[in-house]
């Protein structure tokens, strides 16, 4: 859950989501947010050895310090193997996405 302080949040953030995609192995990432707060973001690697390359950035690690000193009240960082994905996308009877 995010503090009511977000100076500078959306920038840092922006500037993280460039400096993500010089990682060889960084696949892309999914972010969702409710309209109270609680947001997800899932972020995709090739391998642990990617994983580990982003996690010791400089400036990825300067931004997670900044983020429980002043964005961040509380967070959970989950780190899994995706074994399998599907998904559905309706269409329209002329085949446009619905």
């Amino acid at each position: 859950m995010r503090t009511r302080n977000q100076t500078d949040y959306g920038k840092t953030n922006a500037r993280l989501e460039e400096l993500v995609k010089d990682i060889p192995g960084y696949l892309g990432m999914d972010h969702a947010q409710t309209p109270g707060g609680l947001g997800i973001t899932v972020g995709y690697f090739r391998d642990a050895e990617a994983l580990t390359q982003w996690r010791n950035d400089a400036e990825h690690r300067a931004a997670q310090e900044r983020g429980r000193a002043e964005w961040y009240r509380s967070y959970t960082l989950h780190v899994a193997k995706v074994e399998r994905s599907s998904g559905f996308t309706s269409v329209d009877a002329d085949g446009s996405p619905a």
